[in-house]
Parts: C-alpha cells; sequence; structure tokens
C-alpha cells in the first residue's frame, strides 16, 4: 500500500490562512494596543495644555466676566465714580502683591507682610506726632518694613529657617512691637499733603493708584530686564543648580525679602493717608488678599516662574469681586468665602501650567 506525500500547496494555504488570521486579529487589537495608548496620551495632554492655556489668562477672563455680570446686575458698578473707588482701594493690595511676587518667585512665602505694613504705620504716625516732619516720618515708614525684611531675609537665608516659620513668628512679633508702640490706640494723622494723596485724581486714577502703577512697572523691569531678576527666577528655579553657577543665592533670598518689606513700608503711608490714622491692629485680609492676588496672577508657589502683570491683575480682580458684592448688598460675611473660592480655583488651573 502506497502513503500519498502531504500536498504542498494545502499546508502553503493552511500556513498562509493563519497567518492572515494573525495579522487580522492584530490588526484588530491595535487601536486597544500601544497605537490606541498612544492617542488616548495624546488627548490627555491636549487637555492638560488647554487648560495650562486657561490657566494663564484666568485672572484676566474672571475679571471680565465679574465686570459684565457686575454692570448687568447694577448699571453703577462701572460709573466712573465707583471705577475710581475701586481702583483706589486696590493701590495698596497691588503694591503688596507686588512685594510678595519677588518672595514667591524664589519659592518662598511672606506671611508677615501686612504685620510689616502695621508696623510701618504705626512708626509713620508715632514719628509724625512726635514732631517729625512728613518726609522724614515716611522715610522711617520705609526703614521699618525694610528692617523687618532684612530680618526675615537673613534668619531664611543664612540661618536657614523654613520662610513659614520665620515670617510667621515675624508676623506676631511686628504685631505685638506695633501694639507697644502705639499703647493699643490709633494714631491720628492730619496732614494736608497725606489728604492730598488718598483724594487727588488725574482723570479716574488717584495719585494712589498711580504710585501702584509706577512700582509695578519698576517692578517689572527688574524682574524681567536685569541681571538681578534673572537670579531671582533661577534661585526659585533651583536653588542649587543656581548657586552651582554662581550665583549667591543667600544674597537674593535676602534681598527680596528686603524688597517685600520696603514695599510693606511704601503701602503703610498709603494706609495711613487713606485712613487718616496710623491703626496698630493687624489686618489679616492684605496678607491673604497678598498672596490671593499671586496665586491668581499665575506665578507658581513652587518658584522659578513670575510675572508682575498677573498678581496686579489679580488685585484688580479681588478689589472688583468685594465691590461688586457690596453693591448687590451681599452681606459682608460671604465676602471671604467668594474670594476662597476663586483662589482655589485658580490654585487648581495652576496646576496645568507649563
Amino acid at each position: 500500500m502506497t502513503t500519498r506525500p502531504a500536498d504542498p500547496s494545502a499546508t502553503s494555504s493552511t500556513g498562509a490562512t493563519a497567518t492572515g488570521t494573525t495579522a487580522t486579529s492584530a490588526t484588530t487589537a491595535g487601536p486597544t494596543g500601544p497605537a490606541g495608548g498612544d492617542r488616548s496620551a495624546s488627548s490627555r495632554l491636549r487637555g492638560a495644555a488647554s487648560l495650562g492655556n486657561l490657566a494663564e489668562w484666568a485672572a484676566l477672563i474672571a475679571l471680565v466676566v465679574l465686570v459684565v455680570v457686575f454692570q448687568a446686575l447694577n448699571p453703577t458698578f462701572l460709573s466712573s465714580g465707583n471705577i475710581r473707588s475701586m481702583l483706589v482701594a486696590s493701590a495698596i493690595l497691588i503694591i503688596l502683591a507686588v512685594g510678595q511676587t519677588f518672595v514667591v518667585a524664589t519659592s518662598g512665602i511672606d506671611l508677615s507682610i501686612a504685620s510689616t505694613m502695621t508696623l510701618a504705620a504705626v512708626a509713620f504716625g508715632t514719628a509724625f506726632t512726635a514732631g517729625w516732619g512728613l518726609v522724614a516720618s515716611m522715610l522711617l515708614a520705609v526703614v521699618a518694613g525694610a528692617l523687618v525684611g532684612l530680618v526675615n531675609g537673613l534668619l531664611v537665608a543664612r540661618g536657614r529657617i523654613t520662610d513659614f516659620i520665620v515670617t510667621l513668628g515675624t508676623l506676631s512679633a511686628a504685631s505685638g512691637l506695633a501694639l507697644v508702640i502705639a499703647d493699643g490706640k490709633p494714631q491720628t494723622v492730619i496732614s494736608a499733603p497725606l489728604l492730598k494723596l488718598s483724594t487727588g485724581t488725574v482723570g479716574i486714577f488717584g495719585y494712589s493708584v498711580i504710585i501702584a502703577a509706577v512700582v509695578a512697572v519698576v517692578a517689572h523691569v527688574v524682574l524681567f530686564h536685569t541681571r538681578f531678576g534673572t537670579y531671582v527666577l533661577a534661585t526659585g528655579g533651583n536653588s542649587e543648580a543656581a548657586n552651582a553657577t554662581g550665583v549667591r543665592t543667600a544674597r537674593i533670598k535676602t534681598a527680596v525679602y528686603v524688597i517685600s518689606g520696603l514695599l510693606a513700608g511704601l503701602a503703610s503711608i498709603l494706609l495711613v493717608a487713606r485712613v487718616g490714622a496710623a491703626e496698630p491692629a493687624a489686618n489679616t485680609s492684605f496678607l491673604l488678599n497678598s498672596v490671593a492676588a499671586v496665586v491668581l496672577g499665575g506665578v507658581s508657589l513652587f518658584g522659578g516662574r513670575a510675572t508682575i502683570i498677573g498678581p496686579v491683575i489679580g488685585a484688580l480682580l479681588l478689589t472688583a469681586l468685594v465691590n461688586g458684592l457690596t453693591l448687590l448688598g451681599v452681606s459682608q460675611f460671604y465676602q471671604p468665602l467668594s474670594v476662597g473660592v476663586v483662589v482655589v480655583l485658580a490654585a487648581f488651573l495652576t496646576r496645568f501650567q507649563k
């Protein structure tokens, strides 16, 4: 009995069929395999990029939305008188936010900035009531603020103590010292030039707003068009790498706290001019809002990335929010709540910034 050999063509055909089936299966499985994973990752990256772009403009978009909504609900919101009032109210916060920006750009934070302003205001009032001239009293306020900043900077940079602990300590110390100096009583400051500073205007822009604008412009130039500004951002981005390239990071950190204190001293002059007295009790809302304005402005709390226009818009946004709620008759108890919600949303968006 003769056995017939297997048909080569059948074997070949079967192999081809198996191969084709395997290829088909591979092709069918493709979208759920690596290619599908790549597309999914790309989609997530595009979504994160979109949120990052939104975060860059979050403060400005929110400000425009607030203006439109409040104007629709109350036509007096965009009246010239109310705009002037909002701008004057935002001047102090703008100056404080600019000072806070320099510190945050180095991945630090200044919790003592409001208490420093209070201490500087009390120094101003004490000197003025003691017979010092107006200019000398103003200089003392600025120097007092800068000295507190210097203490903060030395303890953080040279003492290598966490900025949070240092500035929390000086917050309490400056507040206590202000109360001791003033004996817990407001010091009335009556001066025609100060009154002019608080009430004088150029169009809808008060003198205090013009001063705040000049501070913001100078700060922008310093931060983005000088070697010092480059060193500030480098220190915040990677302190060890900056130090390795020759940047004296300890000096930079000390300097930014001095700038913050100095600007707090300048803000104290505007505060005394606006109130007509040096109040020894610290207003913590200035501290919270200065940090909030920086966050809203898109400045990275981890350092290395900063802007000046962002915190300025953030300060305007917070001022407009409180002003609009007041015009609508919303209880003042809800105002801190609304500010907190806005800040948390802004902080969430900053996670996606490039």
